[in-house]
């Protein structure tokens, strides 16, 4: 029987494998939520209209203008209050430069409209979420492993999307009937679980408490620790077959942004190594040694 040091060399070395392959493309497991998203159009917002959106506050990704909505058949529900976004207008002049000779500058227009999320529009349908798994399904080994983390943070599931946020120590989950099968539940609540145990009062990580925002080096290492811990729980629940490709195209993503820095994968492994033996409550894991407090908002 393999030692849980030897599973998680194994695991490892599957996922260096996977890797070396090349071609990985990550796949979100459930559906809805994502980037918020024009409902007429389907495109998704960018930039900070991204964050301006998903703080607001709704279940939905889904935005439209109150023209939209009216032009759909739609009606904004009274005392609705609108977001607002922002936008680039870039204007062309002929201008004088320094010479005096006339040249076509570009000019940059700030400007910004309105919006509504589908949860504030009545007589829109909101399109169905295809169920392939039941909020009553349950793998037990994973439920054991769940049970083993004493001290574990708060487990909501009021949003459709997943994240972890240190300064109120809760997991939040996308529903599991939203998931296209149950073992990727698992898989992403344990990658937020792995995050949270990097917690001032647990493993007092880094990389958590002193999070350089989405994008950063040290929130892009993060996310190597946890998606590593999630294999390493997957493997010991046993459902790791069914979970390793999409780990190992995530950690690709991760390296990716870190420049492809060999040395991230053993650093990523191990500190998840620590993460999921504080996890199984096996024994006192040393906590890393930090001096500044957490800047950091929620990792995913």
């Amino acid at each position: 029987m393999q030692t849980n040091n030897e599973l998680y060399q194994s695991i490892t070395e599957k996922i260096i494998a996977q890797l070396e392959k090349g071609n990985c493309v990550w796949k979100k497991s459930w559906t809805g939520g994502g980037l918020p998203t024009n409902f007429s159009s389907k495109k998704a917002y960018r930039g900070v209209n991204v964050l301006l959106l998903s703080l607001a506050g709704f279940s939905s990704n889904y935005w439209l203008t109150f023209k939209q909505a009216n032009y759909l058949g739609g009606r904004v529900k009274k005392g609705s209050q609108s977001t607002v976004i922002i936008y680039w207008n870039f204007l062309k002049r002929n201008q004088p430069d320094a010479k005096g000779n006339i040249v076509e500058k570009t000019i940059p227009m700030l400007k910004y409209y309105r919006v509504f999320n589908l949860d504030q529009i009545d007589g829109i349908e909101v399109p169905k979420i295809k169920e392939n798994v039941s909020v009553n399904d349950k793998i037990d080994a994973c439920e054991k492993l769940l049970e083993l983390y004493k001290n574990k943070p708060v487990i909501k599931h009021e949003e459709n999307s997943a994240y972890y946020v240190p300064s109120k120590d809760c997991v939040n989950m996308p529903k599991k009937n939203h998931f296209d099968k149950i073992e990727n539940y698992y898989s992403t609540l344990f990658h937020e679980l792995g995050h949270s145990t990097g917690a001032k009062h647990r493993l007092n990580r880094k990389s958590v408490t002193e999070s350089d925002g989405f994008g950063g080096y040290e929130y892009s290492k993060e996310e190597l620790v946890a998606e590593f811990s999630a294999s390493f729980l997957c493997g010991i629940a046993g459902i790791e077959p069914s979970t390793i490709d999409n780990s190992a195209d995530y950690i690709q993503h991760w390296i990716s942004a870190l420049k492809n820095d060999p040395k991230l994968i053993i650093y990523g492994s191990t500190q998840a190594s620590k993460a999921v033996d504080y996890i199984q409550n096996q024994k006192k894991v040393k906590k890393e040694s930090v001096k500044k407090e957490s800047k950091e908002l929620m990792v995913v």
